[in-house]
């Protein structure tokens, strides 16, 4: 695989964190994963998003730029990474959830970090219906997770299908996987890997589909 770093973005629900993993395990390559329990405004925000939506969505802009600088000193023996923290995806959050002066203030700060970062050689971006997301999120359980409701996932789709239609930083890879799974049916992942050895350039779109047996 020509790609050194590798990033799996997509609205939450949609499975990045699981095939994040196996794309790291496949490649043995380093994990660099956020964890979304360890921001403190996370449950904070779902219980009352207008006071809250500021605190959280500057502490994961600061935590995935301290995430993602460490990338320049590259393990000399794990030379590649896949990852989940992509820096531009805490602006989708934040045109979703802040106010007008709040975004403003938001989009100096991460303006002022952006140009620090590593890009990565390739985006993986899962694209998912809304019932889809919903109901992984209400399997996986996380308390502080029931009150997203499927309007806000719709709204949150819907800007990261504008945030990645403009996304020219990197090389592209779209996915509808609507109709596959990574994790119990290899074929689907082993279609996936022969879609990510292509040498990455420009914006790609796939649509794997689930072929009945």
């Amino acid at each position: 695989m020509s790609v050194r770093y590798v990033v799996v973005e997509g609205v939450t629900g949609v499975g990045k964190g699981h095939l994040a993993e196996m794309l790291a395990t496949r490649m043995g390559a380093r994990l660099e994963v956020e964890e979304p329990d360890d921001n403190p405004f996370l449950p904070l925000f779902y219980e009352d998003p207008d006071r809250f939506g500021f605190q959280t969505q500057v502490f994961y802009l600061l935590n995935r730029y301290r995430q993602l600088q460490s990338l320049h000193q590259l393990d000399l023996f794990r030379s590649q990474v896949v990852s989940t923290c992509l820096f531009g995806r805490d602006g989708i959050y934040a045109h979703v959830t802040l106010g007008e002066a709040e975004l403003a203030l938001y989009e100096r700060l991460a303006e002022t970090l952006d140009d620090r970062i590593p890009r990565p050689d390739l985006v993986i971006f899962l694209q998912d219906t809304v019932e889809n997301l919903a109901r992984r999120i209400r399997t996986r359980g996380r308390g502080y997770e029931r009150a997203i409701t499927e309007t806000y996932l719709e709204r949150l789709s819907e800007a990261y299908t504008r945030f990645f239609f403009h996304y020219r930083l990197s090389p592209l890879l779209v996915v509808n996987v609507s109709q596959v799974d990574f994790v119990n049916r290899p074929e689907d992942f082993e279609a996936l890997l022969e879609q990510v050895h292509v040498p990455p350039a420009g914006t790609r779109y796939y649509q794997p589909t689930q072929v009945s047996v």
